[in-house]
């Protein structure tokens, strides 16, 4: 594709504008590193373009962290103090959604670290963002690491094809992870699958700061 020249024009009666401006689903899938590296490369160029960005990072500790997650930061500051690039939020599940106390009152009544704790703290944070999208609350989504939450039955994955299907306006959406359900990808726009030719853990060496985080 040379020069960014699709090979194939459809007839599809719309405008090479409409096609460029169309909202994109993205999927990064497979055994390979760089899925969730990827999609916050795409985050970041999103950014500068003066969207707004929210990450949602369906994970079973809020103790993990990325180094992404520091910088994101740093630019939602950047853009909230001097108004360059687009606004950020980070969400990350662990130990609740930041947005609802009432679901994290909830989620301490259950077992912690149980299979039923994080099922129904995944499958809230699903819906605040079904939500959102619904309302055009940002223009660039990355959900992180859900396909899990897709693979073990906690959230529907019809649900989240048809949501996404029907999501209003120009809002994108990119969803990283393993084991990707087919009907997720025969829905989305872009699908890249990363597969391992090679990795230092082969050779018994541990992740290093600034290479897995």
């Amino acid at each position: 594709m040379p020069q960014g020249r699709p090979p194939v024009v459809p007839d599809d009666g719309l405008t090479t504008r409409a096609r460029r401006n169309a909202a994109v689903l993205a999927v990064h899938t497979g055994e390979g590193k760089g899925k969730s590296t990827a999609a916050f490369g795409m985050a970041l160029r999103a950014w500068n373009a003066g969207m707004s960005v929210a990450v949602f990072q369906f994970v079973k500790s809020a103790k993990w962290k990325v180094g992404e997650e520091a910088a994101f930061a740093g630019l939602g500051r950047l853009h909230d103090e001097h108004g360059i690039g687009g606004a950020v939020e980070w969400h990350k599940m662990g130990a609740g959604w930041s947005w609802s106390r009432p679901a994290r009152r909830a989620a301490e009544s259950r077992k912690p670290g149980s299979d039923d704790d994080h099922g129904a703290t995944a499958a809230e944070g699903w819906d605040e963002i079904a939500g959102r999208l619904r309302e055009q609350r940002h223009e660039f989504y990355v959900l992180d690491e859900f396909t899990y939450p897709l693979k073990w039955g906690w959230v529907d994955v019809d649900e989240v094809v048809d949501v996404l299907n029907s999501r209003p306006g120009r809002q994108h959406v990119v969803i990283t992870g393993r084991d990707a359900p087919q009907r997720l990808l025969d829905a989305a726009d872009l699908v890249t699958e990363m597969t391992k030719i090679k990795h230092p853990m082969d050779a018994g060496r541990k992740g290093q700061r600034g290479i897995e985080w």
